[in-house]
């Protein structure tokens, strides 16, 4: 019942930093002009990307942090520099691409699965805090396996909501689909915004004292 409670905590904080439902309409935009196929294989090559990032940070993240002396409020602030292009590009329609070839539209996918979808919009630096936090916080191997498992619970129904967005495409069509993708540009930016200014507080600060 103990391990029951905290995998559902775990799973709670992970679940909410992810936020899935949030960058469907994103995974949407961004994949529209790409087959069902490489929908589908964008969705998975993204969540095994966040996952070993997730992964790779919750045994290692605080060595990492510590040896090229990152910060969190660093990867914030390039977090939300990345997202503010990506959202002005969304804004202005630019990521929608009428005509591609079958190799540039492999070589995008591969891109797009990779940054943003992989890493900042799934494993972004929120996630990746909780997951070094919490693995941290673990003093034994069952709360350790509880973290990994949450991560690997969170992930698959990021996959599964991916999966299931790809016939909304189809549903709302080349209009719908421009429609979502300014104003989640428009939201991407917000995001960022908010991103940059956390990230950027705690430098201000140190500076000011």
């Amino acid at each position: 019942m103990e391990n029951f409670t905290t995998i559902l905590l775990y799973f709670t904080s992970f679940f909410t930093l992810m936020n899935p439902i949030g960058t469907m309409p994103v995974y949407l935009t961004m994949t529209s002009d790409l087959t069902k196929k490489q929908r589908r294989a964008t969705a998975v090559k993204a969540v095994l990307t966040a996952a070993f990032v997730l992964i790779l940070f919750a045994f290692l993240g605080r060595y990492l942090f510590d040896f090229f002396g990152i910060s969190v409020a660093g990867l914030k602030v390039v977090g939300g520099i990345l997202f503010f292009f990506i959202g002005f590009d969304m804004l202005n329609a630019r990521l929608s691409r009428i005509k591609m070839t079958e190799k540039e539209a492999e070589e995008y996918a591969d891109d797009i699965s990779i940054t943003p979808l992989g890493i900042p919009m799934i494993a972004g630096p929120g996630a990746i805090t909780n997951a070094i936090v919490l693995m941290g916080d673990a003093n034994n191997y069952t709360s350790k396996a509880l973290v990994i498992l949450s991560i690997v619970l969170v992930l698959i129904v990021v996959l599964l909501v991916f999966l299931g967005a790809v016939g909304i495409t189809r549903f709302i069509g080349d209009k719908g689909n421009k429609i979502m993708m300014k104003l989640m540009g428009l939201i991407v930016m917000v995001i960022a915004v908010e991103f940059f200014f956390s990230g950027v507080t705690p430098y201000v600060q140190a500076m000011l004292h």
